[in-house]
């Protein structure tokens, strides 16, 4: 640790926890220090940090905050247990029919909901597409609670979205206007992206302006690609290619892209995808309840694409709990590529952390080491459920739930302090959320 801080407190000690520091490196039991919003030093145990907070992490993990690299907070929320037992398309359709009635108030309810449970599972960051509704209420909650994020414009000009066409072409045109909702966003903590919803709801002319304002603005871009039998079957009627392929004949596939899904690969799929070094964003929840496929997970990290876990949100996961997600990865590509070896607990977590941050172009994140953000989440190791302690990453990733979950921490800043939302009422923001959610149900349907 530099003198400069010895010679002063500083902001954070989180003392007596097992730092799991997901950069591949093993498990200690140490001492996180953290100042001015970063991590300064990892101590050793024992050693004497004078601090102005100190969080005593004995019998917990301390590893970094989860990293949610694609979801839908805010309209998944209003549609959570609404339609199950159904195929991707008709959800979608269904879905749609109650996007038509939002409004900023409930959309502003719903964020904060979503927050909550986010910052209670230990979710610090996470990159949210917008299927081309507001975006400002989002930007709102995130003062109220503030999480990272990355938000995504949606555009779509097809399928169920063309209501949105009108809307969508002119926001491209004039991207400053259309995000003038979002001015306060600060560009670190909360960043914008471009989100055209998928292949079958956007034109060719709308991926195309798509890449030029991203390549102008220097804005990641946030898509969903092969998510299904559905889409592959209306990609060969309609232009006798994969969805991979297409997008890479017409120009768009670059570094900058997150895709999300990719449960429908063909080998010459995943080539292009590591040629082009996009990144890839896996929802294996969403992905089996949809029956949207199985990603070829083995072959995409033998390729080396950046292969992230994601959420998708509360609709088509049910949960914002990344626990899960982790349980399920693990143990749906054991199953599938018959390989019990495949997908270790260490990289199953470093999938939650570290990858992830890097598929939604956040390299920064994801690990605990000297001088990166202080994004950190604590959990509690002494329930039931995951004694005796043997492997305290194995027991992370098939053991530990949400509800384990005491801090999280986001830029040296508690977010969620001993189990509690710092600074919100969430009896409050559950009620009015439910409020909001019934009313819009009631009028949608």
């Amino acid at each position: 640790m530099a003198e400069a801080v010895l010679s002063r407190p500083v902001d954070l000690a989180i003392v007596g926890g097992t730092v799991v520091p997901c950069d591949g490196s093993d498990p200690i039991t140490a001492t996180v220090v953290v100042h001015d919003g970063r991590v300064i030093d990892i101590a050793e145990h024992g050693q004497t940090i004078e601090a102005r907070r100190t969080i005593d992490a004995s019998g917990s993990a301390v590893l970094p905050g989860f990293v949610d690299s694609h979801t839908h907070v805010a309209s998944n929320m209003l549609l959570r247990g609404l339609l199950e037992d159904t195929e991707l398309f008709a959800w979608l359709d269904t879905m749609w029919r109650l996007k038509q009635n939002f409004d900023h108030e409930t959309l502003y309810w719903a964020s904060m909901c979503g927050l909550v449970e986010m910052a209670k599972s230990g979710i610090t960051c996470f990159n949210e597409h917008f299927d081309a509704y507001a975006v400002t209420p989002q930007a709102r909650a995130l003062d109220d609670i503030q999480l990272r994020a990355t938000l995504g414009y949606g555009f779509a000009d097809g399928g169920v979205y063309a209501d949105v066409g009108a809307w969508s072409w002119a926001a491209l045109a004039d991207f400053d206007t259309a995000s003038a909702g979002a001015a306060n966003i600060d560009g670190d903590r909360v960043r914008l992206a471009l989100s055209p919803h998928a292949p079958y709801s956007c034109s060719e002319a709308m991926w195309r302006e798509v890449r030029a304002l991203a390549d102008d603005r220097q804005l990641p871009i946030h898509t969903h690609v092969a998510e299904g039998l559905n889409e592959t079957a209306f990609m060969q009627e309609t232009y006798g290619k994969t969805t991979v392929q297409w997008l890479h004949d017409i120009g768009f596939l670059a570094s900058d892209i997150t895709a999300a899904h990719c449960s429908q690969l063909t080998a010459s799929d995943i080539t292009l995808l590591a040629e082009h070094d996009v990144k890839v964003a896996h929802c294996p929840v969403c992905n089996a309840k949809l029956v949207s496929g199985t990603m070829d997970l083995q072959s995409l990290l033998a390729a080396g694409v950046t292969v992230g876990l994601a959420t998708d949100g509360p609709a088509s996961h049910n949960t914002l709990d990344t626990f899960q997600e982790m349980k399920y990865a693990a143990v749906t590509h054991k199953q599938a590529t018959g390989d019990p070896t495949f997908l270790t607990t260490r990289q199953v977590l470093g999938m939650a952390t570290r990858e992830s941050a890097k598929a939604m172009h956040r390299p920064e994140l994801g690990t605990i080491a000297v001088n990166t953000p202080a994004d950190i989440t604590i959990v509690d190791m002494s329930g039931a459920h995951v004694a005796p302690l043997y492997d305290i990453e194995a027991a992370l990733v098939y053991g530990s739930r949400a509800d384990d979950v005491t801090h999280t921490i986001v830029g040296g800043q508690l977010v969620l302090d001993d189990r509690q939302v710092v600074g919100v009422d969430e009896e409050q923001v559950v009620a009015r959320f439910t409020e909001h959610a019934l009313a819009l149900r009631d009028r949608s349907l």
